[in-house]
């Protein structure tokens, strides 16, 4: 049992569609508190971090250096940083409710707290593109390179701090673009794709993962919702075919909380403009709680 801290960061500006700054209300709606409460924890939710809409923003929708709102993300993120910096309790878990991916370039370091942090990204993508790589300037496409502290200056941590490449690892990867592909080589990122999860099992490479990052003490799990198969999760606004099966999300989560370091969670990406009946969200809900802890028997 521990104390759980929801954040919700509603924003959708990192995305190429809209919809998923509606992904907080719709994982709310979908019964997270409760669920997480059920396995024991005690849940606090600390609202919203405050989003500005694109339509109010004067340069939307401007690029700059090819990452459309820049600023605007990077004064969100830090909000949201803050946020969890001064508002989580020692010891407590942190989960941020998303939101596009970009929304982790303050979660992740805000709930690390300056502490060495493992970092389990799982995700169809690889979101390692910087605004010089990326063709679309979507930056949802890019909080893993600035979590790494490349890129743009403005989108990096404050306070310095950064997630190493040897402390990060990739799990259902399957949309990789060349400039990507090349930095997972040359960073020499650990990256389970869904051809390793195929050839091994996800219990394996779960072992594998948790045995790569076995020298940290914390670790955070970000988790996309479309990492998991359209055919069960079809809110997401960009969906890959081929991803998770609902038992694979389900025992992968259930053995990295067996594993009993998860000190902070992202559920980002849901998007219900896209959803039918919040499918998406009531699935992310299930696997969060697998995440901390609930058990079969």
């Amino acid at each position: 049992m521990a104390r759980v801290h929801l954040l919700g960061v509603p924003m959708d500006l990192g995305a190429g569609r809209r919809g998923v700054d509606m992904g907080p209300s719709a994982l709310r709606l979908a019964g997270l508190a409760p669920a997480l409460a059920a396995t024991g924890h005690t849940v606090t939710d600390l609202g919203n971090v405050e989003v500005p809409v694109p339509e109010s923003l004067s340069d939307a929708p401007g690029h700059d250096g090819h990452a459309r709102y820049l600023s605007t993300i990077a004064a969100t993120c830090a909000a949201a940083a803050g946020r969890l910096a001064t508002s989580l309790p020692e010891g407590a878990i942190g989960v941020a409710l998303g939101g596009d991916h970009s929304v982790s370039m303050g979660t992740v370091p805000g709930m690390a707290r300056g502490a060495r942090t493992g970092v389990i990204w799982i995700d169809a993508h690889s979101d390692l593109h910087t605004p010089t790589t990326s063709a679309s300037g979507n930056v949802h496409g890019m909080p893993v390179a600035h979590l790494l502290g490349l890129g743009h200056p403005s989108l990096l941590p404050a306070g310095g701090w950064r997630v190493s490449p040897a402390e990060l690892v990739y799990i259902g990867l399957r949309s990789v673009d060349p400039p990507e592909r090349e930095a997972i080589r040359r960073l020499g990122i650990t990256a389970f794709s869904m051809k390793e999860i195929d050839q091994l099992g996800i219990a394996a490479v779960a072992a594998a993962a948790l045995e790569h990052l076995a020298g940290v003490d914390r670790l955070h799990v970000s988790f996309d919702a479309d990492s998991l198969d359209p055919a069960i999760a079809p809110g997401v606004g960009t969906p890959v075919s081929g991803g998770l099966t609902y038992r694979e999300a389900h025992l992968l989560m259930e053995l990295l909380a067996d594993d009993g370091r998860v000190a902070g969670v992202d559920l980002v990406e849901v998007n219900p403009i896209l959803d039918v009946g919040n499918k998406t969200a009531k699935i992310v809900v299930e696997v969060a709680a697998s995440l901390l802890g609930k058990r079969i028997l």
